[in-house]
C-alpha cells in the first residue's frame, strides 16, 4: 500500500511538474532572427509568414530581427547560415534553426517548439 501512495504522489508531482513548465513556456518571450537574401519576393514571403505566424501564436512575447545576408555577411557567418530563408529561435532554448520554405504554417510551429508533430 505504502508503494502505492509513493506512486500516486510521484504521479502528482509530474503532472505539477508538467503544469508549471508549460506555464511557464507560455510566457516565455521568443527570440526570432530571420536571415534572408536581398527583399526577393521569396524573401518578403518568408518575412510575411513568420511575422503572421508569430503575431497569431506569440503575440507580445517574441522579438523578431531580420538581417539581409546581403548587407551583413558576417551575421550569416556567425550563425553558421549556409542557406535562405533561415529562421533561429534563440530563446528560450533550446536553439532551433529551421531552413528552408517558411509557408509551412505546422512546420514552422513544431520547429519552434510551440506545437507538437500531430
Amino acid at each position: 500500500m505504502a508503494n502505492g501512495k509513493n506512486e500516486n504522489a510521484k504521479d502528482q508531482y509530474s503532472a505539477t511538474d508538467a503544469f508549471e513548465l508549460a506555464l511557464e513556456e507560455t510566457d516565455a518571450r521568443y527570440v526570432l532572427r530571420l536571415y534572408v537574401t536581398g527583399m526577393t519576393p521569396r524573401s518578403q514571403k518568408a518575412i510575411e509568414n513568420i511575422k503572421e505566424i508569430s503575431e497569431e501564436h506569440l503575440a507580445g512575447r517574441y522579438d523578431l530581427e531580420v538581417i539581409d545576408i546581403y548587407q551583413q555577411p558576417e551575421r550569416a557567418q556567425e550563425a553558421q547560415v549556409v542557406a535562405t530563408p533561415t529562421l533561429i529561435k534563440q530563446l528560450p532554448l533550446p536553439l532551433r534553426k529551421l531552413i528552408g520554405d517558411m509557408s509551412d504554417k505546422e512546420r514552422v510551429l513544431v520547429g519552434l517548439g510551440i506545437q507538437q508533430k500531430e
